[in-house]
């Protein structure tokens, strides 16, 4: 299967959009030729600031030109975007309800090589906290150009979570996004799981290998994490009686938290959580990382599997 890095996506939606729309302005924090802002910059040099690795002062930035009547698309990691950044978030963006648009790359453990300290696995957790901001977290290349024209519509501070690898392309050129609509990518009826970024690809795997044993499982995408589509949760929830959620996230705080709420207030049932546990990261390939922290469809299968046989005892 064809791999595209939603940060590469990024890139191009930007410039599609720039074209589109000269109120777009973009700033990156130094890092423009790996969130691939470089894109934008080479095409609109007018309309792109390079605020150097001074985050906090990118953002309040973003946050005046909001104020003006822009825009502003600001891009650097996601540990810098969220953790270095987040007071002036909080209080000059989510707090006066701001036209601000965070796009952060380089999340979760795929990050690999470049260690702990720089694999954000707690953005989900902060943003979604913060009152008047969407999260999106696409699952390939397609849905990360459609979340780009989402999130450039809609009006308030929306957070982009990206990955630095290439992920399998899992959308066709006819794909609809809607932001806060979870899409369905298989039905099943003995359980689900509800994945989101490049989990989604993993369960979907998990479901084929799973379907060879017997087990129909339903795989949910989760695109929006705020608002959270809790329609999708509950009807998974009454309807395949057991959810197993995925992230390349801690496993507080993100979609399996999000998910936990909505069920325990409409309908309890069986939620597992698989995700990064209560840890940092460490350095490694990105492949060796996602099968230390069992990410990967053997774990998602092993994990769906004990909750069917769980739900089945009940």
């Amino acid at each position: 299967m064809k791999k595209i890095a939603t940060r590469d996506a990024y890139g191009e939606a930007l410039v599609e959009l720039g074209r589109e729309n000269p109120d777009v302005v973009v700033l990156d924090a130094d890092l423009a030729k790996s969130t691939k802002t470089i894109e934008f910059a080479k095409h609109f040099p007018e309309r792109f600031f390079d605020m150097g690795i001074a985050e906090q002062n990118m953002i309040g930035t973003a946050a005046g030109l909001a104020a003006a009547g822009k825009i502003p698309f600001c891009s650097t990691f996601a540990i810098f975007a969220t953790g270095r950044a987040f007071e002036i978030i909080r209080n000059s963006v989510a707090y006066s309800r701001l036209n601000v648009k965070i796009a952060a790359s380089h999340a979760g453990v795929t990050v690999g090589e470049d260690g702990g300290s720089h694999q954000s696995v707690e953005d989900i957790a902060l943003m979604r906290s913060l009152p008047n901001m969407t999260v999106l977290v696409p699952a390939d290349a397609v849905e990360t150009r459609a979340a780009v024209r989402a999130a450039a519509q809609i009006q308030g501070p929306v957070y982009i979570r990206l990955g630095r690898p290439g992920v399998p392309v899992l959308h066709g050129d006819d794909f609809h996004f809607e932001p806060g609509r979870a899409v369905t990518m298989r039905e099943g009826n003995d359980a689900t799981i509800i994945a989101t970024g490049v989990m989604v690809a993993a369960a979907l795997e998990a479901a084929g290998l799973l379907e060879q044993e017997g087990i129909g499982v339903r795989v949910v995408n989760m695109h929006t994490i705020k608002p959270l589509d809790e329609e999708a949760v509950i009807a998974a929830a009454r309807e395949t009686g057991v959810i197993v959620t995925a992230e390349e996230h801690s496993v507080i705080g993100g979609l399996g938290g999000a998910v936990a709420e909505a069920v325990c207030a409409c309908h309890p049932v069986p939620v597992y959580r698989v995700g990064v546990p209560d840890v940092f990261g460490e350095s490694g390939k990105p492949g060796e990382l996602l099968e230390k922290y069992g990410l990967t469809a053997a774990h998602l299968a092993a994990r769906v599997r004990e909750a069917v046989t769980k739900k089945g005892r009940r």
